[in-house]
C-alpha cells in the first residue's frame, strides 16, 4: 500500500507528520528543507502553523571547542602480538587500559613534554585534538606503545609511524557535545584570567560567549522531543549519531516562558567514524593558559512533526537568553549568581551592558562554520543522501 503523504490533522485543526512521511518526501524529492535561520524568518512572517504545514525539516549547526571529545583507536596487531599498557601518539598519551590494541585518545590530553602552565600563561601548542586533526589531514603520526608481555602477547614495545589508513578503526566518541546554551563569561576581578572561554581582561573589559544562538542544535528542540538515542547527525563533516544524553546533562534549569533554558542545560553524547570525517570540521584547539581541546562541527536536522516544533525552531536570537557569569572569582569558587541576562542578539551585536558599563563581546563559536554546516546538511537531505533518524528513545527531560 503506498504511503499517504498528505498532511494529517489530529483533533481540531492540529497538524502532525510522522518520520516515515517526512523521509518518504525526502526520497521522492518533495521535502521542504530550510536552515534554522531561514525558519526564523518564515515563522516571523507567516506564523508557526503556516511553517508547520509547509516545512518538513529544519537544519542546525554549530562549530566550537568541545572539550569532552576524543577517539577510540584500534592500532592493529603486531608480530609478535602485543597487549599495550601504555601508548602515545606524537608524544600525546592515550589511555590503553581497554584491550590488547585499543586505546582512547582524549582531545584535552596535552603532549607529554608540555610545560603545563609552568610558563604562565602556557600556549598548549599540541594535544589530543591536534593528533585527530593531523590524522585527518593525512599527516604521519608517531605511535609508541609499551607492554609487560604475556604468553599470548609476547611483544613488550612498539614504535612506528602510522597514517589514518593504517589504523583499522578510529571512532570519534564524544561524551559531552552540543551544549544547550552556555554562560557569557566576564571577569570582575582586578587581574587578567585565562579560562576555557578565553582570556578575560580585568574589571569586566571584555566578554566571551560560545553558542551559535538560533542555529544551535539543542536550542531548536528545547525539550528534546526529536533528539535522542539513534538520531542521525552531521558530525565532523561526516555522518554520526547521538548515542545518549551527554555528561552534565541538566534539563531542569530555569527557562523562559517559551521553554528556552537560560543557562547550560542539555548535552548529547555522539559518535561516528573518523575516516568519514574532515579536518575542516574537526580541528585541534589551543586555549591560552587553559589547555588543549577539539573544535567540533555538529549539526542536527529537526523534523517538523507539528506546529509545536515549528514554533521551537522559529525562535530568534532576540528570544534566546543567557546569563553573564564572573569567571574571575565566582565560577571557580562555586559562587551562585550572575550579573544579568542578555540575548544572543545583544551578544552578536558586539557589545552588552554589564553593571552600567558597555562591554565588548566576542564568540568562541564560529557563525560562518555553523552556517556552512546547516547548509551542508540541508543539501545532503535535498540530494536524498541523508534521511531523518527517528530516536529509539528521546533525551531525558525535566
Amino acid at each position: 500500500m503506498p504511503l499517504n503523504l498528505s498532511t494529517k490533522f489530529s483533533g481540531e485543526g492540529v497538524m502532525s507528520k510522522t518520520y516515515e512521511e517526512i523521509n518518504a518526501k525526502i526520497q521522492s524529492g518533495e521535502a521542504v528543507v530550510v536552515t534554522a535561520e531561514e525558519m526564523v524568518g518564515i515563522v516571523g512572517a507567516k506564523g508557526a502553523k503556516h511553517a508547520a504545514e509547509n516545512v518538513d525539516v529544519v537544519t542546525t549547526g554549530t562549530f566550537a571547542p568541545m572539550c569532552s571529545s576524543g577517539a577510540f583507536i584500534n592500532i592493529g596487531q603486531t608480530i609478535p602480538t602485543i597487549k599495550t599498557s601504555k601508548m602515545w601518539l606524537n608524544k600525546v598519551p592515550a589511555y590503553a587500559g581497554l584491550a590488547a590494541v585499543d586505546a582512547f585518545l582524549g582531545a584535552t590530553e596535552p603532549s607529554e613534554d608540555d610545560p603545563l602552565n609552568k610558563i604562565y600563561p602556557e600556549k598548549f601548542k599540541y594535544g589530543g585534538g591536534h593528533v585527530i586533526e593531523d590524522l585527518l589531514r593525512g599527516e604521519p603520526v608517531f605511535l609508541e606503545a609499551k607492554a609487560y608481555g604475556t604468553d599470548c602477547y609476547n611483544a613488550k614495545k612498539l614504535k612506528k609511524t602510522v597514517y589514518l589508513d593504517d589504523l583499522p578503526n578510529v571512532l570519534l566518541c564524544n561524551p559531552r557535545n552540543g551544549y544547550q546554551n552556555y554562560n557569557c563569561a566576564v571577569n570582575c576581578t582586578d587581574k587578567t584570567v585565562y579560562t576555557y572561554l578565553g582570556m578575560l581582561k580585568s574589571n569586566c573589559q571584555n566578554a566571551y560567549y560560545c553558542s551559535a544562538g538560533e542555529l544551535s542544535p539543542l536550542l531548536n528542540d528545547p525539550y528534546y522531543k526529536t533528539i535522542g538515542m539513534g538520531t542521525r547527525i552531521f558530525l565532523g563533516g561526516g555522518v554520526g549519531y547521538v548515542t545518549w544524553h551527554g555528561t552534565q546533562h541538566n534539563p531542569g534549569v530555569e527557562r523562559t516562558p517559551g521553554g528556552v533554558p537560560k543557562g547550560p542545560a542539555g548535552t548529547i553524547m555522539v559518535q561516528g567514524d573518523v575516516k568519514q570525517m574532515s579536518a575542516e570540521y574537526l580541528r585541534g584547539a589551543s586555549i591560552l593558559g587553559y589547555g588543549n581541546s577539539l573544535a567540533v562541527g555538529l549539526g542536527i536536522p529537526i523534523p517538523i512533526l507539528d506546529e509545536e516544533m515549528a514554533r521551537y525552531t522559529g525562535v530568534s536570537d532576540k528570544e534566546l537568553i543567557t546569563k553573564v557569569v564572573d569567571y574571575g572569582s565566582d565560577y571557580t569558587n562555586g559562587i551562585a549568581g550572575h550579573y544579568g541576562e542578555v540575548s544572543y542578539h545583544q551578544l552578536k551585536s558586539g557589545t552588552i551592558t554589564v553593571q552600567g558599563k558597555e562591554v565588548p563581546t566576542a564568540p568562541l563559536s564560529s557563525m560562518t562554520k555553523a552556517r556552512q554546516i546547516a547548509e551542508s546538511l540541508k543539501k545532503w537531505i535535498l540530494d536524498n543522501k541523508f534521511l531523518i533518524g527517528k530516536p529509539v528513545e528521546t533525551l531525558p527531560g525535566e
